[in-house]
């Protein structure tokens, strides 16, 4: 069963930025789809962003577009949102997630390998 660690969440200002990163235990990430997820209190877990396998494909919910970026870095074996011009209704619980699989359509019923979860809080 894949693990994960996941940091870099915080409480920052309104149009501040934030790196959330997700290291993996046990196992390759290129080897998966990646995904970055959220839940805010009262919500439903949603689909930020992810990335197929390889890197080739990747999704962005539209109100994050232009302001989050997924990404690899595989010489450590990571993965990281990049948020900018955050607002707080960016301010949720953020969970990494892992599929075997293609992983798109880029919903958390695809993923079947998840992180414990970063806070994010961002106030106005």
């Amino acid at each position: 069963q894949p693990q994960f660690v996941e940091s870099g969440g915080g409480l920052v200002q309104s149009g501040e930025s934030l790196r959330l990163s997700c290291a993996p235990s046990g196992f390759i990430m290129d080897y998966y789809a990646i995904g970055w997820f959220r839940q805010a209190p009262g919500k439903e877990r949603e689909g930020v962003s992810c990335m197929t396998s390889g890197g080739r494909l990747t999704h962005y919910e539209d109100s994050v577009k232009g302001r989050f970026t997924i990404g690899r870095d595989p010489g450590k074996n990571t993965v990281y949102l990049q948020m900018s011009s955050l607002k707080p209704e960016d301010t949720a619980v953020y969970y990494c997630a892992a599929d075997q699989g293609y992983g798109l359509p880029c919903s958390p019923s695809t993923y079947g390998y998840w992180g414990q979860g970063t806070q994010v809080t961002v106030s106005s």
